[in-house]
């Protein structure tokens, strides 16, 4: 994680401004605040954060309009604070450009460990000839090789395909939709089903208890998340 990154809040609450101020200087961060969805987009160009925190409920813009408007020249990651447990407003988010969300009311805790994974895919994570290792699980890019317990693993196309993205955006949610599309083209962006049925078959060869995933979680009604850690 880059040391002293500097973090933009644009929550219209005063309270939750103070409150994370005040959390993320105690982790090491530097904070810059705005109020409003307007104040917020002139401190992205005016400060250039190394990473967002939007909230979703702004008194003069909806975060999700904000988002969409800094994605268009912006790749800083932006982590979205919501009070609502939507599984259509999450995958709108992600899909839309948004690293990460947390419900409120959350942890402190559980907000520094999403920030540190949201700053780790601020430079773009490249797959070249390297190797990814995970506990007993490793993936050879170059070769196309899955091994575990050092004993090679065959995967289909499909199933590694599926993989590569996941360890791609390891720890971050992925939607369903991002990977259809991805695997299959925007014709099958719905077919969930197609979708579940290659990570049942992925758990059962790269997890020792599928039944009890630890590596591939499912994110109920949004997507997947891969824990690399």
């Amino acid at each position: 994680m880059k040391q002293g990154a500097l973090i933009l809040v644009i929550d219209d609450e005063v309270q939750i401004r103070r409150f994370l101020k005040m959390s993320l200087e105690a982790y090491g961060y530097s904070v810059k605040e705005a109020e409003n969805g307007e104040e917020g987009f002139r401190a992205v160009f005016d400060y250039h954060p190394d990473l967002i925190i939007l909230d979703l409920e702004l008194p003069d813009t909806n975060g999700l309009d904000l988002l969409k408007k800094i994605r268009l020249s912006s790749t800083i990651p932006v982590l979205v604070l919501s009070v609502k447990n939507d599984e259509n407003d999450k995958i709108k988010l992600l899909d839309n450009g948004a690293d990460d969300y947390l419900t409120k009311p959350f942890s402190v805790g559980e907000l520094n460990s999403r920030l540190k994974v949201a700053l780790r895919h601020s430079v773009n994570f490249q797959i070249d000839e390297n190797i990814f290792k995970k506990g007993d699980i490793s993936v050879d890019f170059a070769k196309r090789i899955v091994m575990k317990n050092d004993v090679e693993i065959k995967l289909t196309p499909t199933e590694y395909s599926i993989l590569t993205i996941l360890i791609k955006n390891s720890e971050k949610v992925v939607t369903q939709t991002h990977l259809l599309k991805e695997i299959w083209g925007p014709n099958l962006s719905e077919e969930t089903q197609y979708l579940r049925i290659y990570i049942m078959q992925l758990r059962r060869k790269i997890e020792d208890d599928p039944s009890n995933p630890k590596i591939i979680l499912t994110e109920p009604g949004v997507g997947y998340r891969f824990m690399s850690n």
